[in-house]
């Protein structure tokens, strides 16, 4: 029985120290997953570079941002406020309340605003008592129409129907 105690003494230190070996080539071959990554992470590096290397040869960098907008089409840039500071004639006769329609009345308790659109799809928002052009002020807003005063005895109405009214009153 000694004989057999002895054997499996035996057994089982070489089974631990086996244990022990295979952990110590475990622990080996991590460093070596980790340094294999590395060294992959940074060929992987190299080619971004290189490729953003040649992209950049071929188009010269950044291009440059155009001049005009292009998605503007043949209206001006500077969209209708450019009209009311440079007052020319050509411009006053495209700020005029004929030349736009209403696209909606938002009126509160202390505010009111009112949309107007032109035929080129300029936006203008007015406020009460701003000027769409000289001596054309929003004066008033409904439920349905917009009423602006030309001058001191005379009114301009347009409502949704793109109906525009000259009136001496405010009804």
């Amino acid at each position: 029985m000694n004989f057999f105690k002895i054997i499996a003494t035996l057994i089982i230190i070489l089974l631990s120290l086996n244990n022990y070996v295979f952990a110590d080539t475990n622990s080996d071959s991590e460093q070596n997953i980790i340094e294999k990554a590395k060294k992959i992470n940074s060929e992987i590096k190299k080619k971004q570079a290189e490729k953003s290397a040649n992209i950049t040869s071929e188009i010269g960098g950044e291009e440059p941002l155009p001049l005009n907008d292009p998605f503007a089409g043949d209206a001006a840039t500077g969209g209708s406020k450019s009209a009311i500071v440079s007052g020319s004639e050509q411009e006053k006769l495209e700020m005029s309340l004929y030349n736009f329609k209403i696209v909606g009345i938002i009126q509160g308790q202390f505010e009111g605003y009112v949309s107007l659109i032109n035929a080129v799809g300029d936006l203008i928002t007015l406020k009460i008592n701003e000027e769409l052009s000289e001596g054309v002020k929003l004066v008033e807003l409904r439920k349905d129409e917009a009423i602006f005063q030309k001058d001191e005895s005379s009114y301009l109405t347009i409502n949704f129907k793109n109906q525009i009214k000259e009136t001496a009153e405010i009804n």
